[in-house]
């Protein structure tokens, strides 16, 4: 570890891809979803913290959930907490945390993750990100991490390198050629038949000096909102950060800097990872299965008959489940919400839009 890399954990998302569990109150990456006690944030932290010092680790959130993340992780130093005023995505969440690093130390290498990733392979994982932070340090590169793919998956958004086939298993960083957000099932086919292309992880590794020139030329309506920013220590800065926010677009930092730059590299990783964005991806992620193939988080007593590969949830010790007949389903329980609805993330996505009504905010 080095004192100059740090790592930026971001955690604001509304995780609406995960609702009922995953509510406005307290979204997806504040919830265990595995039956071992600890978040998805928890989980993120303690992986990064084989990386880097626990120091020079920043969490990233929404000013509503400071006081989840302070219970969750108690040991996260006040100064270390990047309070967003509104949610912009990620291009604002990057501007503002590479400002604060770039105050902190000039010098500082910065990794970007989502707090919501799963990452079986933990050593794999620490030995690709410290490489990829000393080729970050060596040079004025944007860095992606881009998974090598086991299948045409259409949940993860993918990266194609230049130099074919070969480039894209190269134990070193190779030039990033297109993006490609979230692929049908036949183009996603057609780019793993190829070769070229990578899953975008979405974990970006760069010198904060690079990412701050970068953005200026590349998405100066954001980056120029920062300008005469007096620093996290002034008794301005909350206002002026609230007016930059407010004044900011809605954008990702894909979007806004890695598809335009001809600055970004990816290093292809091999380590076993997923985006859990959705059910579906957590229930084909899930190593725990029961011998019918159902995934189960179940607080309270249940009866299950011949129920197979369906996803099924209880947060409520004190009531029975009873679940007969059912396959390639959901059943999620929670305090105010019970949800059945078949295993597929188009019927679960027509469903969400109907929580846009006014009747059903309260559930949201």
């Amino acid at each position: 570890m080095t004192d100059h890399n740090y790592c930026v954990i971001l955690a604001g998302g509304i995780g609406t891809r995960f609702w009922p569990v995953s509510r406005e109150y307290k979204p997806k990456q504040f919830h265990t979803f595995w039956g071992k006690g600890h978040s998805f944030l928890q989980e993120t932290w303690e992986r990064m913290s084989k990386v880097v010092p626990e120091s020079n680790i920043l969490v990233a959130t929404l000013s509503e959930y400071a006081s989840i993340v302070k219970e969750q992780l108690p040991h996260l130093h006040e100064d270390n907490l990047i309070l967003e005023p509104y949610g912009r995505n990620t291009a604002p969440t990057i501007a503002y945390a590479s400002n604060i690093l770039r105050y902190r130390d000039p010098e500082a290498i910065m990794l970007a993750t989502p707090a919501d990733h799963a990452i079986k392979d933990e050593v794999l994982f620490c030995n690709t990100v410290r490489k990829g932070m000393e080729y970050a340090a060596s040079g004025n590169m944007l860095l992606t991490l881009g998974i090598v793919p086991t299948r045409p998956d259409t949940n993860f958004g993918y990266v194609q390198v230049s130099g074919g086939s070969k480039a894209a298993l190269a134990e070193f960083p190779v030039k990033a050629k297109t993006f490609t957000e979230k692929p049908d099932a036949e183009l996603a086919k057609v780019f793993i038949d190829s070769g070229e292309f990578l899953w975008n992880s979405g974990i970006f590794i760069w010198k904060v000096s690079t990412v701050l020139e970068e953005m200026e030329a590349c998405c100066p309506q954001i980056s120029r909102l920062w300008e005469g920013w007096p620093g996290p220590e002034s008794p301005d800065e909350e206002a002026f950060a609230q007016k930059a926010y407010a004044d900011s677009l809605r954008i990702s930092i894909d979007y806004a800097l890695m598809e335009k730059s001809e600055k970004v590299w990816v290093l292809p990783s091999k380590f076993d990872w997923s985006d859990l964005g959705s059910w579906s991806t957590l229930y084909e992620y899930a190593d725990a299965r029961d011998p019918q193939g159902n995934v189960l988080s179940m607080k309270g007593p249940h009866i299950l008959k011949d129920v197979r590969r369906d996803i099924l949830f209880n947060l409520n010790p004190g009531k029975l489940t009873v679940v007969s007949g059912m396959e390639d389903y959901m059943v999620i329980d929670t305090d105010k919400v019970l949800l059945v609805c078949p295993r597929d993330d188009k019927r679960f996505a027509g469903l969400l839009s109907e929580l846009a009504l006014p009747e059903y905010s309260e559930f949201k």
